[in-house]
């Protein structure tokens, strides 16, 4: 489901050409891969570490990289090569190869998913934060519809564990992927209900209806993986453990770093974010209004799933809201709110067309974890 507009596979390519962000702290993620026919590696949890990886000559691997935490995760297991300007380019994952010559048709290669969204980077150039959810899966592209370029399921709703006989209702989704004009092609990634989709689990064979859901009642004890698969999507699973709580089923019987079901009931705690520079209370001439605006959010054991943005202007009585579409400011009742999603990473950054104009200024930034918790941070600023 990936709608590919002229000209998008070269600007991915281009996109690899910027230099990769700076190295990230050390973080726990996961990471999933999964092959032509079956998965290669289950969704493992890892640490990253600062230590570089697929070293060759002067080429490396940032450890706290996408790439380094695939590595990582499969043991070294993988294989690849650098090219000048686009860094390095994944090949082989766990005994599986996905490579095509120059200008084949259809393209074989490796795709590269970070908490279900496009990337329009590689590997090593992706650096990963806490909670951070890693997908590679073989993948195909074709200009004469020799192949249909695959997008990733997701299933969420399952408990980390359940009684015998309790019902589970898993919700799968699936992801359009679309892409903005030239020159960058920015990807933008949107979920929606999958319908169609077969899930199997416990002996059981459930089909998703319009709202993308799935009931099955475990009565089986033990580790039980909760499978969805459609044609042309990436198949997907999670592991949950039934058990009456005194049975010693699942403590023992599951590799190490699997992680178990889909939900974080535990993390009641909002990442926190802040606002670099600004000083609530601070007054600006024109001339040295803020243009950009950056700040940090705090490490989450949920990983972050948005960061967003809001800017209110009073001036003479009347109130506007800057509208991050059209990148304007809208006239707006005083006192209401407005936001817009600016990314999910640790450290943000938004550029305004244009240095705020006079007026009195409340910014805010909200950041939400993946388990639903938010916090906002928020500042007073004015231009005279």
């Amino acid at each position: 489901m990936r709608r590919f507009v002229p000209g998008a596979l070269a600007g991915l390519a281009a996109a690899l050409l910027f230099a990769g962000p700076a190295a990230a702290a050390p973080s726990n993620v996961t990471v999933r891969a999964e092959g032509d026919a079956a998965t290669l590696l289950p969704r493992t949890q890892v640490t990253t570490d600062t230590q570089p990886v697929l070293v060759q000559g002067s080429d490396s691997c940032s450890g706290t990289s996408a790439g380094g935490a695939l590595y990582k995760a499969t043991a070294g297991d993988i294989g690849g090569r650098y090219e000048p300007g686009l860094g390095f380019l994944l090949e082989r994952v766990k005994g599986e190869t996905q490579t095509a010559p120059p200008n084949a048709d259809p393209a074989r290669y490796w795709s590269f998913w970070v908490n279900y969204r496009f990337q329009n980077q590689g590997l090593c150039q992706t650096e990963l934060q806490e909670g951070d959810d890693v997908l590679v899966f073989a993948d195909c592209f074709s200009q004469t519809s020799q192949c249909e370029s695959l997008s990733p399921l997701r299933i969420s709703g399952v408990p980390a564990t359940a009684s015998p006989g309790q019902s589970i209702t898993a919700k799968i989704e699936e992801f359009v992927v679309t892409f903005g004009p030239p020159p960058n092609f920015e990807a933008t990634t949107t979920p929606q209900p999958a319908a169609g989709v077969t899930v199997t689990a416990g002996g059981q064979s459930v089909t998703t209806g319009a709202d993308g859901t799935a009931t099955l009642t475990l009565t089986q004890t033990g580790p039980v993986s909760i499978a969805a698969t459609k044609p042309a999507r990436v198949r997907t699973a999670a592991v949950m453990c039934v058990t009456t709580g005194g049975d010693g089923n699942c403590g023992t019987q599951l590799p190490p770093g699997t992680p178990l079901g889909t939900e974080r009931p535990d993390d009641k705690t909002a990442p926190v974010a802040t606002l670099a520079g600004l000083r609530d209370g601070r007054v600006f001439s024109r001339r040295r209004a803020p243009r950009t605006l950056r700040g940090t959010v705090s490490a989450d054991p949920s990983g972050i799933k948005s960061v967003r943005l809001s800017i209110l202007r009073r001036h003479r009585g009347r109130c506007w809201a800057f509208d991050g579409d059209t990148e304007r400011f809208k006239r707006h009742r005083c006192g209401g709110s407005r936001s817009f999603r600016i990314g999910d990473r640790a450290e943000w950054s938004y550029l305004l067309p244009k240095r705020l104009p006079r007026g009195r200024y409340t910014i805010r930034v909200i950041a939400i974890d993946q388990a639903g918790n938010d916090s906002a941070t928020q500042t007073r600023i004015r231009v005279r």
